[in-house]
């Protein structure tokens, strides 16, 4: 697998830049064109074709993986949820916003002697 870059005279074919995903088809002799940086491979169509399910397996062989990835990361975010909650909660100082003790706190009734 060769590389090019722009300005390459080339034949006929199908010229890929992996870092874009630009797509180059040549019917007949031509230069390519394209940013200075770019660099251009030609790939056959047979090596397309057998791309797919190669990429496919991967998927297929990666997604339980990602599967035990995504539970682990619920899982986690629970378990510290519940103790931040739980901190939180011990960490209250008996001071409850809602109430205003407008008139007092209750004073205790003393029985007379």
């Amino acid at each position: 697998m060769k590389s090019y870059k722009p300005g390459h005279h080339v034949g006929k074919g199908t010229y890929w830049d992996l870092s874009n995903g630009q797509r180059i088809d040549v019917e007949q002799e031509a230069i390519l064109s394209g940013e200075a940086s770019a660099t251009y491979f030609r790939f056959p169509a047979s090596m397309m074709l057998l791309a797919g399910p190669i990429i496919g397996l991967f998927y297929v062989i990666g997604l339980p993986f990602i599967g035990i990835a995504t539970l682990a990361t619920l899982a986690t975010g629970t378990v510290v949820s519940g103790v931040l909650s739980l901190v939180g909660k011990s960490l209250s100082f008996g001071w409850r916003p809602r109430e205003a003790y407008l008139s007092g706190k209750k004073k205790s009734k003393k029985e007379p002697k």
